[in-house]
């Protein structure tokens, strides 16, 4: 009924940018927050950054002033802008998406496939 489908990772250089994106479709009635996490190999999976369906955002510490969370509510779509990479920035970044199916009333919670973000020279 709902697919999430991200874009956007691969390898890039120390101190490089990229742009991740995360489109959701289906039978959808209403988004609620949207948001990024990252599951580096050995480790838990962690919250990057989230926005609300009024666009407050929230950041890791860790990502603070270098990434950049935004949603297109028309295109269903999260992005996360991705600035002065780190090789620590290194994981598998996750969409994850609260929406409301389409003539339902609760709030479900989606995932995407994952797309592969490697920082490295």
């Amino acid at each position: 009924q709902v697919q999430l489908v991200e874009s956007g990772g691969g390898l890039v250089q120390p101190g490089g940018s990229l742009t991740l994106d995360c489109a959701a479709s289906g039978t959808i009635g209403r988004i609620d927050a949207m948001g990024w996490y990252r599951q580096a190999p050995g480790a838990q999976r962690e919250l990057v950054a989230d926005i609300s369906s009024g666009g407050i955002t929230n950041y890791a510490d860790s990502v603070k002033g270098r990434f950049t969370i935004s949603r297109d509510n028309a295109k269903k779509t999260v992005y996360l802008q991705m600035n002065n990479l780190k090789p620590e920035d290194t994981a598998v970044y996750y969409c994850n998406v609260n929406l409301v199916l389409l003539g339902r009333v609760l709030s479900r919670n989606y995932w995407g496939q994952g797309t592969q973000v490697t920082v490295s020279s």
